[in-house]
């Protein structure tokens, strides 16, 4: 089978497109015939090698899959089901989507929602699952649409652009942040009524500033974190789920004592399987597929590497799924 793989040879880090054997596959009870895959940013950091995030050697990256259940020990699945799977260490301790066959344990798994193709399911992927976990964050917490409006960093990315779609779907105002000056169009396809340039927020700010948001969708860290938690409305939540910008936090306890502001942290990876499966039947009727078609691009295996080094560069749009498949 046709696979890419992470190696490491002579501490020499390199990914590259390989014929594998299928015996080399690792353990598990369930094994797919996967049939799409996507690119997030930890695939990219994985490929590139610019973070830690490979945990053994040889590995296949790929943190996402769909496919059609090939064998299974796993009495939930038989031969012919659709599964996806998000996370919980694959391709990073476990071989991942980027290959034609994967074989992982039947508890990574869920079934593919009825009403989402497997096309448009790696279109969502971790990335947009994350997004739908965010919104449920913002909404556990209590905010309405009219509480005000909710500010999107990140905004053209694969987290930002779903979570655009979903929360104008559900009626919201939303804010969009973005460092690409050519995006506003796509920006105002997926239901953004605003969009501020992210200079207005990679810069060092006050610990308080003015009242603006109901609620925050943040992908970026550092100082972008910082002032959105500084600008939330008494009583508003943030919910954080990446560090594009930086893993860490200048930010003072101002916005949490002062204003009562929730930071919400959102994980996706080891998140248990009954919220991944109301995530995706949220999904599966709060988003518009046809939005999908505006964000997504469809790539081969073996454009993976370049797209990858891409991304974290920030020269790619939307969400890229990738064909597996013959």
């Amino acid at each position: 089978m046709r696979a890419i793989i992470v190696d490491k040879p002579e501490n020499q880090y390199q990914a590259s497109v390989q014929l594998v054997e299928e015996s080399q596959l690792p353990d598990g009870d369930v094994s797919v015939d996967v049939e799409w895959s996507t690119i997030n940013y930890k695939d990219a950091l994985a490929i590139s090698g610019k973070a830690p995030v490979v945990r053994s050697f040889p590995m296949v990256p790929g943190i996402d899959f769909v496919g059609k259940v090939r064998e299974s020990g796993d009495s939930r699945y038989k031969a012919g089901d659709y599964v996806v799977l998000n996370g919980w260490g694959v391709g990073e301790g476990h071989w991942g989507g980027y290959a034609q066959i994967a074989r992982v344990k039947g508890d990574w798994l869920i079934p593919l929602p009825d009403g989402i193709t497997p096309r448009y399911a790696m279109a969502i992927g971790t990335a947009g699952y994350t997004a739908m976990l965010c919104v449920m964050a913002l909404e556990k917490h209590g905010i309405q649409p009219d509480d005000g409006e909710i500010l999107i960093t990140g905004a053209t990315g694969g987290v930002g652009s779903v979570a655009i779609a979903l929360l104008s779907k559900l009626g919201y105002s939303v804010t969009a942040v973005s460092g690409k000056s050519d995006a506003a169009e796509y920006l105002h396809q997926l239901g953004a009524k605003q969009i501020l340039p992210r200079d207005e927020f990679s810069a060092p700010g006050k610990p308080l500033a003015k009242e603006r948001w109901a609620g925050v969708i943040d992908v970026a860290g550092g100082n972008t974190l910082a002032n959105a938690c500084a600008q939330t409305k008494y009583g508003g939540a943030v919910a954080a789920c990446g560090l594009a910008e930086s893993m860490q936090l200048p930010a003072t306890v101002a916005p949490f004592i002062l204003r009562g502001v929730h930071l919400i942290g959102v994980d996706s990876v080891m998140c248990p399987r009954e919220k991944r499966l109301a995530a995706w039947q949220r999904l599966a009727t709060d988003l518009d597929m046809q939005l999908l078609d505006k964000m997504l691009t469809e790539i081969p295996l073996d454009e993976v590497i370049p797209n990858a080094n891409a991304l974290l560069v920030s020269k790619l749009k939307g969400r890229v799924v990738v064909k597996i498949a013959d």
